[in-house]
């Protein structure tokens, strides 16, 4: 490791306490996706303070923004996130479901964590490019509504990813890996239907029942569960029943629709069969019905030449290592939830020998905290979530690493993460994540032969080109 290099490290370190005051003022605004306004105007704020160009409403999005430093290629994509999720309002640093009176969201996913590590890492890139003077900018992407929302999609229809030479990311996890694979892509669609509101005893036969509707069409989606492909899933949520009164013909229903398939052709195609099955819904029912796009998120594309460069770095750096204290509170979360023993890691879910080494690992650990790397998995590997990282990932070369930030098999959008999100363990990992970023920006700075490499690589995956899953005319939104 050059001094350059080494300096650019030490400087994200002395940031530290810049970036866990971040950390933890996104994880008390918990905003939902769409609506992280102080979010972004914290990071707007801070941005400019430290002397980066920031462009705001970034492709039409208000909570959207990039922040550059430098001149000249390459330029490097850091992508951050902070967005919160909704039901998850929790104490910070509990060790069992305490709710915060008056509030309704938290960070399930860990996106304060992810913002504030992406920054750290552009703090650590500006700091190389002021003291080489070396030619190169580094993009820090605010990226909202990652949970719903799929901004980095609504970018790349708006084509903005194809001016990056590469993009690095980073997400908390249970594990210290470098993330490989695929995913699901997704489509997500509201259907609204409406009916005529009558008394459900004295006149039943002048109602035209939207409820009636939304029931009827999730049961021909039960039925359509038969008939789709293995990795398929669709999912689905009633955001209004059409009132309170049982005595009332309901005019008025929504569910809400998530289809997901590898790729977006794959998932359009099950989506429009969603779509004629709501057709059939509204004839049966004689209602009608309003559908309205919400947002859709690709497949990943994996590129082996940025996994190799985060994983050297990753090895080179190590993982976050924890207090006796720090210790004992994983161990009190760790003993709140089921399959608290699963593998870690991407590969274990993909090769059993590789779990298996894993679970040696985490024997070896003798604590709830993964506190080691795992090796290196270059496999095939599936993931059936999804996420619109995969976006950016087919308009330019991309990759990403996890940084345990809460104890081994901690699930998803959960209480737990959210009180470990607001603790010392989330902001080592953010730190650390940070750090591993920084390190592989300036190597792709200072070995152009890694960039032309991942490059090459990325053109020979996405071959098929690009299938973008938010149509010309769709905005950015939530479903109500």
């Amino acid at each position: 490791m050059n001094n350059a290099k080494e300096n650019a490290l030490a400087y994200v370190a002395r940031r530290e306490s810049t970036v866990c005051e971040v950390a933890d003022k996104i994880w008390d605004y918990a905003e939902l996706s769409l609506q992280e306004r102080k979010s972004a105007a914290l990071y707007v704020s801070v941005l400019t303070r430290e002397g980066f160009a920031v462009q705001r409403g970034l492709c039409g999005i208000p909570t959207a923004f990039s922040a550059s430093y430098g001149e000249g290629r390459p330029v490097i994509g850091i992508l951050a996130e902070y967005d919160a999720l909704s039901g998850l309002a929790q104490k910070g640093g509990a060790t069992r479901r305490e709710p915060l009176i008056g509030a309704d969201a938290g960070h399930g996913c860990g996106h304060n964590l992810l913002g504030a590590g992406a920054f750290a890492a552009a703090l650590g890139v500006k700091h190389y490019l002021e003291e080489t003077g070396a030619s190169g900018t580094v993009v820090l992407y605010g990226c909202p509504g990652e949970e719903g929302g799929a901004a980095k999609a609504f970018m790349a229809r708006d084509g903005l990813w194809r001016g990056l030479d590469a993009a690095l990311t980073w997400h908390p996890e249970d594990c210290n890996e470098v993330v490989t694979g695929t995913c699901n892509s997704t489509i997500q669609v509201q259907y609204a239907f409406h009916g005529v509101a009558a008394h459900a005893a004295g006149a039943p036969e002048l109602g035209r029942s939207a409820l009636d509707a939304v029931e009827l069409m999730n049961v021909g989606v039960q039925f359509l569960r038969e008939h789709m492909p293995s990795r398929a899933r669709i999912h689905y949520a009633i955001t209004d029943a059409g009132g309170r009164s049982a005595n009332v013909v309901q005019p008025e229903a929504k569910v809400l629709y998530m289809t997901r398939s590898n790729r977006v052709s794959e998932a359009l195609a099950l989506q429009a069969r969603v779509d004629k099955i709501a057709d059939g819904a509204a004839l049966m029912t004689e209602t009608g019905y309003e559908r309205r796009f919400i947002d859709g998120t690709s497949d990943t594309v994996s590129n082996r030449v940025l996994e190799d460069l985060l994983y050297r770095n990753f090895a080179a750096l190590g993982v976050p290592h924890y207090s006796e204290e720090e210790l004992a509170f994983a161990a009190a979360v760790h003993a709140t939830y089921e399959g608290r023993e699963a593998a870690p890691g991407v590969g274990s879910q993909a090769d059993a020998d590789y779990a298996a080494a894993a679970q040696e690992q985490r024997r070896s650990a003798a604590h709830a905290m993964n506190d080691f790397l795992l090796p290196h998995f270059t496999g095939t590997a599936f993931n059936p979530g999804s996420t619109d990282v995969g976006d950016v990932s087919w308009l330019t070369p991309t990759a990403q690493i996890h940084v345990a930030a809460w104890p081994n098999g901690c699930p998803g959008h959960s209480w737990q993460n959210v009180s470990c999100g607001a603790t010392s363990i989330g902001h080592k990992a953010a730190l650390h994540a940070g750090k591993v970023l920084c390190a592989a920006v300036i190597d792709l700075f200072a070995e152009p032969s890694l960039l032309a490499a991942a490059r090459a690589e990325f053109t020979q995956r996405t071959a098929e080109g690009y299938v973008c899953p938010i149509p010309p005319d769709a905005v950015p939104t939530v479903a109500d």
